[in-house]
């Protein structure tokens, strides 16, 4: 269940008119077999699948960079979001997915698809024809149109059908149609109220997948799509001026997982900003250097710039981190360096371990991931991973993984505990180390400019909300106060 405590504003703003844009609220959820332990390799291979559809280039709907829920090889996570499609609503948990533009949900013509979900819930599909509100997207639709700059987007002329197939590198896939229809969600408005609201958007109706996608251990409704194309939904929205170009996000890494996950800019004073690298499908930023306990690597930074197939990019779906080899080996070597006297560096599965006596794993260094304009220090526990015990003795690994070329991406294991703001009207990323069992601001912006801090000012000209969300477990609570100038 869902909670709102509202604080009622004075009867004054009832006479104000204002143009007001708003913030759309997801619940995110976190569920997992506790039962299903993993290990490093299955991890890898994973990650591996995943960065196959990187490597492919495709601009739109392309790329699965599904956010998990936890970076413990221990267990297997998934975080997803509930939305409402069509008339009567119908609910969907769709898989959050960063790299990717597309939100798709499973029709209910497939016959390939899972009828199952070890995650607990209860899968549903789109009926298209019992919707009131749905319609087929036509070839000449602009938005039609748009897609079809994608490889992943085809139109036949036959049946005047606006479709998709989207192939992944691992062998997985979907193709289907596209259809335009009613999503619902709750709507902060700026008159210190929450409402049920509903913007038609176009989406994709799932009629066959292949691969991982019809397992059945973290299957889900869909993928919701969090990228930076036309066809994405916080375009589709933003672009209306019914949301802002912004989202954001705080992964809880350890406990029951869950965290928070809005369409608006969460704030908080530390979040540092750097650019997005122009033009590129995906979240890639320019690393510079990494520094491990304030002494910098002999790295040439043009291992981390961006390419064809190279360059470092934000994942959130990527369980762990990966480094391309010219900066993983000095990576190594130097935390290594720093702990050898208090450890014993040992070789498991191929990975690079310690084992840990009593001390705990406070006597590993800082890392520092130095990027233009910002910087992101790693505590130990965001680039090691507990891996059990040995003779009595923790065994910690390095959670980063060497690849031998390609593209440095940054994971779950380095982005858990951080508020991650997602900027793409100024195209920049913001981070800050969170508790995200804790509440955050989040701002509603009708004007140009956006809240840094402090408390929402209300004037005639423009109104800006400042709300509160407050997670408690996988479910949140809101609530946001106005401040009369």
């Amino acid at each position: 269940m869902r909670a709102y405590f509202v604080v009622p504003l004075f009867s004054v703003l009832a006479a104000v008119s204002v143009s007001v844009v708003y913030s759309l609220l997801l619940p995110l959820e976190r569920s997992f077999p506790l039962t299903h332990r993993v290990e490093l390799d299955q991890l890898r291979a994973r990650d591996r699948a995943r960065h196959a559809r990187i490597l492919q280039g495709s601009v739109s709907g392309v790329v699965d960079f599904s956010v998990q829920g936890s970076s413990d090889p221990y267990f297997v996570g998934l975080y997803f979001t509930k939305v409402k499609l069509g008339s009567p609503p119908k609910e969907f948990n769709v898989q959050i997915d960063t790299g990717s533009d597309i939100l798709w949900v499973t029709c209910n013509s497939c016959s390939d698809c899972p009828q199952s979900s070890a995650l607990g819930i209860q899968l549903n599909f789109f009926d298209a024809a019992s919707s009131s509100t749905a319609a087929l997207v036509p070839c000449s639709d602009p938005m039609c149109t748009s897609a079809l700059q994608s490889a992943a987007t085809i139109c036949s002329s036959q049946n005047n059908q606006c479709s998709y197939s989207f192939q992944y590198g691992d062998g997985s896939g979907t193709s289907g149609y596209y259809v335009s229809d009613a999503l619902y969600f709750d709507m902060v408005l700026g008159q210190s109220s929450t409402v049920n609201s509903s913007a038609p958007i176009v989406f994709g109706c799932s009629t066959y997948q292949s691969g991982d996608l019809t397992k059945t251990d973290k299957a889900v409704d869909g993928i919701f799509g969090f990228g930076q194309g036309d066809l994405s939904v916080i375009s589709q929205l933003s672009s209306r001026g019914i949301t802002p170009k912004v989202f954001s996000h705080c992964l809880k890494g350890d406990g029951n997982g869950g965290g928070i996950l809005v369409l608006g800019e969460i704030l908080e004073p530390g979040i540092a900003y750097s650019p997005l690298v122009p033009s590129q499908p995906h979240y890639n930023l320019y690393l510079q250097s990494i520094a491990v306990n304030g002494q910098l690597l002999p790295i040439d930074p043009s291992v981390f710039a961006t390419s064809n197939n190279r360059g470092t990019i934000v994942d959130s779906g990527t369980t762990l981190a990966y480094l391309v080899a010219e900066a993983y080996d000095p990576f190594v070597s130097s935390i290594t360096a720093n702990v050898q006297q208090s450890v014993t560096p040992i070789i498991s599965k191929g990975n690079q371990c310690y084992l840990v006596s009593t001390s705990g794993i406070n006597i590993f260094p800082q890392v520092s991931l130095n990027f233009a304009g910002a910087s992101m220090v790693l505590k130990p526990e965001e680039y090691l991973v507990h891996l059990g015990f040995t003779d009595g003795a923790a065994m910690w690994c390095i959670g980063f993984q060497r690849v031998q070329e390609g593209v440095t991406i940054l994971g779950d294991l380095v982005l858990k505990d951080k508020i991650f703001v997602y900027d793409l009207a100024r195209q920049r990323i913001g981070w800050a180390n969170y508790d995200c069992s804790l509440s955050v601001n989040v701002s509603i912006t009708s004007g140009k400019e956006y809240l840094n801090a402090g408390q929402l000012s209300v004037s005639s000209s423009t109104r800006d909300t400042l709300f509160e969300l407050l997670p408690t477990g996988i479910i949140g609570v809101l609530f946001y106060t106005l401040v009369l100038n």
